[in-house]
């Protein structure tokens, strides 16, 4: 049976949380607040839970799971080097709207779908979040919803469509719009924007001082 914790409320915000990362550790999965829509999570480095999610939210490994990061230096370990790009978009937008796809750390044993040597990460701008990451370490995070279906807004949506598929539930209230994060690409010679959200492409190419290519 999924729990729900109201974190607007301290008591339930703190057993809300204890119980969250328990069930991370624990390899299941869990709804979260972020500054874009609710998500889904769970442990970034446990393949069975990693099929747990996709299987949840009915979506095939072709699609990659992005990696949600609790601080800047996370990300240290987990890519095969930090360039100087990633670290001034890093500086400018994290915590934010901003996600990016760099090579993984070869070392890494773990199974986000089909990426092709890459890692999406982000570091949200949601307390809720930011506190259950630094408790329990790099997450793979999606949207909160079955694949096809509108990203949930809350948690009474997520639970709609997910329901005991999700150990626990962190309610931070309403999302407000669901805007995407913007997506960009610094595997290749030259930045690319993905996908452009929450982050204009000027905003990108403005902070990195040179053009970006568009989605």
């Amino acid at each position: 049976m999924a729990s729900t914790y109201d974190c607007a409320v301290p008591d339930q915000r703190t057993e809300g949380l204890a119980e969250a990362a328990k069930a991370v550790r624990a390899g299941r999965l869990v709804v979260l607040p972020t500054d874009t829509v609710y998500g889904i999570g769970c442990d970034a480095f446990s393949s069975a839970a990693v099929r747990n999610l996709l299987g949840a939210k009915q979506r095939g490994p072709d699609m990659p799971v992005p990696v949600l990061v609790g601080s800047w230096s996370t990300i240290d370990g987990l890519v095969l080097g930090v360039p100087k790009s990633a670290r001034d978009l890093i500086e400018a937008f994290w915590p934010g709207g901003l996600s990016l796809v760099l090579p993984h750390a070869p070392s890494l044993k773990w199974d986000l779908g089909s990426t092709k040597g890459t890692v999406m990460l982000r570091m949200p701008l949601h307390p809720v979040a930011l506190e259950l990451l630094r408790d329990v370490g790099p997450m793979a995070v999606s949207s909160a919803n079955v694949s096809g279906q509108p990203p949930a807004a809350s948690t009474s949506e997520a639970q709609e469509q997910l329901g005991d598929k999700v150990a626990v539930y962190l309610d931070g209230g309403p999302s407000g719009e669901p805007v995407a994060s913007t997506i960009v690409d610094l595997t290749g010679d030259a930045p690319r924007v993905l996908r452009e959200g929450a982050v204009s492409t000027e905003a990108v190419a403005e902070v990195l001082g040179r053009e970006v290519l568009p989605a």
